[in-house]
């Protein structure tokens, strides 16, 4: 395998890291982060870089997050959405909170609080203490609580203060999303704009809750599909960054998976594991992995397991920021090399 040189390259056509990412053919999957707990809450736009160490909400919960993440290993994503004209009440907060109940599971549960604007930091502040098995007050904010298991929640990033590509090409997709999608689901879709959530240089990208699968690179002609699950599955096979609820050597096999398998595998219930893999100093890196998917439906009719090597089969050249200069990098792709239902 050869290996492309690193350098520093003025790009004067372009200044999107997401442009230069997909036209040099970098797949996305795999690169979707691995969370047990989404704690998602209302904060009204401009975002500034550093929102969460700056608003006066979310600045003492900062300790706490370290804690969770730091100390007790929770695998936690925080994330801002925008205030929304129809969705929304003056003078409240909603608090989203998403969570993986069992170790095999095919959504993440949810709790939904529409709380007095001051009450927001001690919410979550509730939460977070009952995830560290602390003493908490959260039983107060029960009147508070929503019924809204039922909504589909797809929420995507246009945090440009972070990522100038966030801004040009996840604003105008949320606005069709917005527009289009959600008035004609009869009350089951919401769509909704938010902060960073890693991987900028595939925006547009997208995270589809409670499911709990992350898009990006994603261009209007597959928001049909993607919405409505009226097709194909390979035709989103190039947009997927994979499940939140593996690892990333574990999305990558879990892809040729749900292509074989087709929409039904999106609701058996599913666990990973990592058998083994190429020692190095960053495990992501490495250059193979042997990976275990079990899989169940949920009513106990059908469950197996797969095994697949992933390897690397080559690189691409990209770059994780957008500038009017950007320092390109080689990032290795990945591919399935063998895939085998055991059981």
């Amino acid at each position: 395998m050869q290996t492309q040189q690193t350098d520093r390259l003025p790009l004067t056509d372009c200044r999107f890291c997401s442009v230069v990412s997909q036209a040099n053919g970098e797949d996305p999957i795999g690169t979707a982060g691995t969370y047990d707990h989404w704690i998602i809450m209302e904060i009204p736009q401009p975002w500034p870089e550093n929102i969460f160490e700056e608003h006066p909400r979310i600045k003492p919960l900062l300790g706490l997050f370290q804690e969770l993440v730091v100390k007790h290993g929770v695998k936690l994503r925080p994330m801002l959405i925008a205030p929304d004209r129809e969705y929304s009440h003056p003078g409240f907060t909603r608090f989203l909170y998403y969570y993986r109940s069992t170790e095999m599971f095919s959504q993440f549960e949810k709790q939904e609080f529409v709380v007095p604007e001051e009450e927001t930091t001690a919410l979550v502040t509730a939460i977070l203490k009952q995830l560290m098995q602390q003493p908490n007050d959260l039983s107060k904010f029960q009147q508070y609580q929503q019924q809204t298991n039922h909504i589909r929640e797809l929420m995507v990033c246009t945090h440009a203060q972070v990522d100038l590509a966030c801004g040009r090409f996840g604003t105008p997709l949320y606005r069709r999303l917005r527009k289009e999608y959600a008035p004609a689901s009869n009350g089951k879709l919401r769509v909704w704009q938010t902060t960073h959530f890693g991987g900028h240089q595939f925006a547009p990208t997208l995270v589809d809750l409670p499911q709990g699968c992350l898009w990006g690179h994603l261009v209007p002609e597959v928001l049909d599909l993607l919405v409505l699950r009226n097709g194909s599955v390979s035709d989103l096979r190039q947009f997927y960054r994979g499940w939140a609820g593996l690892t990333k050597f574990e999305q990558i096999a879990e892809r040729e998976i749900w292509m074989e398998l087709g929409w039904s595998w999106l609701d058996y219930l599913k666990a990973g594991e990592v058998l083994a893999k190429e020692e190095v100093h960053e495990e992501d890196r490495a250059s193979w992995a042997d990976v275990r998917i079990h899989f169940a439906a949920i009513d106990g009719s059908i469950s197996g397991t797969y095994e697949a090597r992933v390897e690397v089969n080559g690189e691409v050249m990209s770059t994780l920021n957008s500038a009017k200069e950007m320092k390109l990098e080689a990032v290795k792709q990945y591919c399935v090399s063998r895939l085998v239902k055991v059981d």
